[in-house]
């Protein structure tokens, strides 16, 4: 298939491409390669995608109304995966237009591309941060989201309604994937982490909010890929069984659907920094600090709707994804 994926420069991705050109699709790769964090990082990742033939690598801002357009009329992509936003909860503190323009007004692009050419599924990341001030754990798909503590789960959140009004009014099908707290090799540099490793090995003190209580549902990026291309395969249909008089929130009358994609076991902060420690032989220097603005005290994924609907249940261990994220660390940065 002719799939067009954005944010083919960024973490997640960069892998979902390199997944869909092993099993033979032809991916048109959209990204900006935006300084939010190390754009040569960036270009790396896309190294590899480049030496496919099968691979199409496009440089466009996804709020550029017409050039968005301009993509979906010139390549005809049967489906979407889109991956593309601005990321980070503290970021949107201090910088709240560029979530509206990348996350509200590119998703409405990608929506309106996919309306006029004939996308057959549209599958779009969401994020465990629209659970927001929700303390029921674990998080269910069915549990109302109506609550957000930041400006970028607020976008998510929003990305979610406007995929099911399209869903609604031109029957296209939209699958959100809310994920939960994304790890490996490859990552974000301004993922906690990434950062920690770094100022581990160079001597110098973390930053541990919470005073270090926080849990996260961490999840490895192999399977979030998994996910997302089982997810991707899997169209989204209505539900026979929906009510208007009790309405289902992660299904719809329309060709629409969400899904958690979580580890499903939550792991202590202090404990996820213990395992760096170990891998890398040496112990943090802990600053304890109280809970940020715009963060939450813990994530947790409800995932039964994942298994029952895809047959997928993410399974890497924090041992092992943190030991291939500490060897692709100290190789790509020669330690």
């Amino acid at each position: 298939m002719r799939i067009l994926v954005t944010g083919t420069a960024g973490f997640i991705g960069s892998y979902v491409a390199q997944a869909l050109l092993k099993q033979g699709d032809e991916v048109i790769g959209v990204d900006n390669l935006n300084n939010y964090y190390d754009v040569s990082l960036k270009e790396d990742r896309l190294s590899p995608l480049n030496q496919h033939t099968n691979f199409t690598d496009i440089r466009a801002d996804l709020a550029d109304r017409d050039r968005i357009d301009q993509i979906f009329q010139e390549h005809q992509p049967e489906r979407v995966v889109h991956l593309a936003a601005q990321a980070g909860v503290r970021y949107s503190l201090q910088n709240p237009h560029a979530y509206a323009d990348s996350n509200l007004s590119g998703m409405l692009n990608i929506l309106e591309g996919c309306r006029n050419y004939g996308v057959k599924h549209l599958v779009y990341a969401s994020s465990s941060s629209v659970y927001g001030a929700n303390t029921e754990m674990p998080f269910s798909i069915h549990h109302n989201v109506d609550h957000p503590v930041s400006l970028y789960a607020a976008t998510k959140k929003a990305n979610e309604l406007m995929a099911h009004s399209y869903s609604n009014l031109y029957n296209i099908p939209t699958t959100g994937l809310r994920f939960f707290t994304v790890y490996g090799p490859w990552g974000r540099p301004d993922m906690a982490y990434f950062s920690f490793t770094k100022k581990i090995l160079a001597k110098e003190p973390i930053d541990v909010f919470n005073f270090g209580k926080c849990q996260r549902d961490f999840t490895y990026i192999d399977d979030i890929v998994e996910g997302v291309i089982r997810t991707l395969n899997h169209i989204a249909t209505p539900n026979p069984a929906w009510s208007s008089d009790t309405p289902d929130t992660g299904t719809s009358y329309a060709p629409y659907r969400i899904y958690n994609i979580g580890n499903n076991q939550p792991v202590e902060l202090l404990r996820f920094i213990e395992v760096i420690e170990n891998y890398l032989g040496i112990k943090a220097e802990k600053n304890l600090l109280p809970l940020q603005p715009g963060d939450v005290p813990a994530t947790y994924a409800d995932i039964d709707d994942l298994v029952n609907d895809v047959g997928f249940k993410p399974a890497t261990t924090i041992e092992d994804g943190i030991a291939n994220f500490i060897s692709w660390y100290q190789d790509y940065y020669k330690i």
